[in-house]
């Protein structure tokens, strides 16, 4: 009723019907542009909140690994380190051919190894490097490479005769007592980038970061 009486006196007034259209039609719109604004605000808020959480879910099997007692970072092998590996692994003495690599990463000498003929097994904490790494052996067609997600502080060394390691220097001194007390005669140890702290190595091989330490027990 209100807004038929203000019609009625605006065609009253003598003023021209299509200027008062021109004036009366934003009020009439404002409420829908307000509905509109709204759903595309949430419509960015959702877009965002999405992204968000889906990089969250990529990037925390990388973080997590931060937020143990130790830290084995990703960083991945040279050509030159892998193949000072393999050089140290075809020197051995012990003549086993069972090997763990500790931190094994994207796997890549775990599969080296294995191309070589020994039983190769990878243990890793970041779910999608072990994921990668598996499927990379799969697509290579490298059955006596295998690899897991687990605690390198909870492996049975006694099955093997060749450990690698890619550790940092600030854990070494706790990586050689657990090898003190958990490895068996007959094995050696093949650390890289960083050597163990009080156990002499029985050769060399390799300079600079490439730099590969071997230990026989």
């Amino acid at each position: 009723m209100t807004m038929e009486n203000e019609n009625t006196q605006n065609l009253n007034c003598g003023c021209d019907p299509y200027l008062l259209s021109l004036v009366e039609t934003p009020q009439e719109q404002q409420p829908v542009a307000k509905i509109s604004n709204r759903s595309t605000g949430l419509l960015l808020a959702s877009i965002t909140g999405g992204a968000a959480i889906a990089l969250s879910v990529v990037c925390f099997p990388f973080v997590a690994p931060a937020l143990r007692r130790v830290v084995l970072p990703y960083v991945p092998a040279s050509t030159q380190q892998v193949e000072n590996v393999m050089k140290a692994l075809s020197k051995s003495s012990t003549g086993g051919k069972k090997l763990i690599d500790l931190g094994s990463g994207d796997g890549r000498i775990v599969l080296a190894a294995g191309q070589r003929g020994f039983q190769s097994h990878g243990v890793e904490l970041n779910t999608v490097l072990v994921l990668y790494s598996k499927l990379a052996a799969w697509r290579q067609r490298i059955k006596n490479a295998t690899f897991s997600r687990q605690d390198l502080f909870k492996v049975d060394y006694t099955k093997y005769n060749n450990i690698v390691i890619f550790g940092v220097e600030e854990m070494m001194p706790e990586l050689e007592a657990l090898f003190e007390k958990s490895l068996t005669s007959s094995s050696q140890v093949i650390a890289c980038r960083f050597p163990l702290p009080n156990w002499k190595p029985s050769h060399i091989i390799g300079e600079g970061i490439d730099t590969v330490w071997v230990y026989e027990v």
